[in-house]
């Protein structure tokens, strides 16, 4: 029997325990509550999760599309990434699959067919980790870049308040003059 066959037949139990632990990356409370929630509009970020990792699980056991699973994890990923998550916790959960697979095929005997099929699926394993570091770092710098610019407009409203800025007909905000003014000095 073929890894995709046996993977197929094991899918909604193995789907449970990566959906589990991704939650468990998350704080008990948090956890609790993705668990437990079953309303997609109540919990998105539980729906989120359910829908990437079978949509990821579906692409790797049916040999799918890159382009496929990077829609899938940027979903997940995009989420991570606005969270308290390092770039390594926020993709781990990718490497959870292997573990879960491996524990799922282990009452199978391992024939060379069957190696070389895991082999093969641990390096699309792999190649998926780097795909949702790409994904989190730009949504860092998107997160960053916002932040950045925030805090430049907020500078210039503050600016204007304190009438420190002088406008000119048809300059924009990057090339508006700031005076600063003089400070009399008694000698």
């Amino acid at each position: 029997m073929s890894l995709k066959h046996i993977l197929l037949e094991k899918k909604d139990s193995l789907l449970a325990l990566w959906f589990d632990r991704i939650v468990d990356t998350y704080p008990a409370e948090t956890a609790k509550f993705l668990k437990n929630q079953k309303d997609r509009f109540a919990n998105p970020v539980g729906q989120t999760i359910h829908e990437g990792i079978e949509g990821i699980f579906q692409e790797l056991v049916q040999g799918g599309e890159i382009a496929k699973v990077s829609g899938f994890l940027d979903a997940m990923i995009r989420v991570r990434a606005i969270q308290e998550f390092t770039a390594a916790q926020a993709v781990a959960f990718i490497f959870f699959l292997k573990s879960i697979i491996r524990d799922g095929v282990k009452d199978i005997p391992l024939t060379s067919e069957l190696a070389e099929e895991l082999a093969i699926l641990d390096s699309q394993i792999d190649s998926l980790v780097l795909i949702a570091f790409d994904i989190f770092m730009q949504c860092r710098e998107k997160l960053y870049d916002i932040k950045a610019n925030e805090m430049k407009n907020m500078t210039y409203r503050l600016l204007q308040q304190a009438n420190l800025v002088t406008e000119i007909e048809g300059a924009t905000q990057e090339t508006t003059f700031i005076s600063i003014p003089k400070k009399e000095v008694n000698t």
